[in-house]
């Protein structure tokens, strides 16, 4: 089958790989009908991160299953499903507690010696515990294949990080970051009822989806004057809720001086370039607290999944470029020079 690789910074192949098969009782195959590049793949892309040559790549997909292991009974052949970023078991005591991203037996798609979900189809291990299923008829759909692309990764990540802020009715909140994360945690802090939504971000594209998301302001300065932007527009208080959905030390510090006193930082940019890191002494003498990390998706995946299936929230525009298999190369040559958001690869 074809898969998308990566073989050294800037250098991404579509190429022939093995397909994928049962190896163990719980695995299905899934045969992919969309996928899509995220922002974090471009740490590997840049040669950020390093990556085995030949290496797979893409952590986002749903699809059609395949076939199954003699163990699984959730899922069956014809099935359409999604699946999280991170395959887990279901039964650790991490699985258990909700936080899937640290399952005993978990996995990241693209690892060494996994499948990754840029590609015609993907060996999914403990299939019952990952797998997620949809209705059939989504498949067929203009709009539901896009928007439950996104409980994979991106949405879900940007539910964790207004949950981790605590968006909630009354509260104001602020999102650093204007990528698909920024933009779903807007989409998030307006399910969860927050009254006030500060996006902050430069590109005019991205700041309209979020005020199509829930945003009623946008910043589009940044450092020093971003802060003072913020406290402006909150009688210089800060915000209730900071969604941080870049990484960088830069950001981390803006999300820390437009927070308010008593607030909270939910953060899930991928930390990338911190060199002195944060005064802590600062955020003690003000009371503020700082929850995130990676999301355990699956978990949200079944609270997530009615709101997208009935249109209450619609996460699809985040993906603006749609290729093929092939011209995946060109996605990511496309999201390096920010002239696309999000890539969605449809097969």
């Amino acid at each position: 089958m074809r898969a998308t690789t990566i073989h050294a910074p800037f250098d991404m192949r579509v190429a022939d790989v093995p397909d994928p098969v049962v190896r163990n009782p719980g695995d299905a195959v899934v045969r992919v009908l969309r996928s899509c590049i995220c922002g974090s793949d471009l740490w590997a892309y840049r040669g950020e991160s390093a990556r085995q040559p030949g290496q797979r790549i893409g952590h986002e997909f749903l699809g059609i299953v395949q076939e199954t292991g003699a163990e699984v009974t959730g899922v069956g052949r014809g099935d359409l499903v999604v699946a999280p970023f991170m395959w887990s078991d279901g039964v650790c005591d991490y699985c258990r507690e909700g936080l899937t991203t640290s399952c005993e037996h978990g996995g990241f798609w693209g690892s060494v010696g996994s499948d990754g979900g840029q590609g015609e189809a993907v060996r999914v291990p403990f299939a019952d515990a990952t797998l997620v299923a949809l209705p059939a008829e989504a498949a067929s759909d203009d709009r539901l294949p896009a928007a439950l692309l996104t409980l994979s990764d991106v949405m879900g990540t940007g539910h964790h990080a207004a949950l981790g802020a605590g968006a909630r009715a009354g509260a104001t909140v602020a999102v650093v970051g204007d990528g698909a994360v920024g933009l779903c945690g807007v989409l998030a802090a307006k399910r969860l009822g927050a009254d006030r939504i500060i996006a902050l971000g430069r590109h005019e594209a991205r700041t309209d989806i979020a005020r199509r998301f829930g945003a009623t302001d946008v910043v589009a300065e940044r450092g020093d004057a971003a802060v003072e932007a913020v406290r402006e527009l909150t009688r210089g208080q800060g915000a209730h809720a900071v969604v941080e959905a870049v990484g960088t030390e830069q950001s981390m510090r803006t999300a820390v001086s437009i927070t308010r006193d008593g607030g909270a930082i939910g953060f899930v940019g991928v930390p990338h370039g911190s060199g002195t890191g944060l005064d802590l002494s600062v955020m003690f003498d003000r009371n503020i607290a700082l929850r995130g990390g990676v999301a355990p998706v699956r978990t949200y995946i079944p609270e997530l999944l009615p709101d997208v299936l009935d249109g209450t929230i619609d996460p699809s525009p985040v993906f603006d470029l749609t290729v093929g298999l092939e011209g995946v190369p060109d996605g990511y040559k496309a999201m390096d020079e920010r002239t696309a958001l999000k890539v969605m690869v449809a097969n």
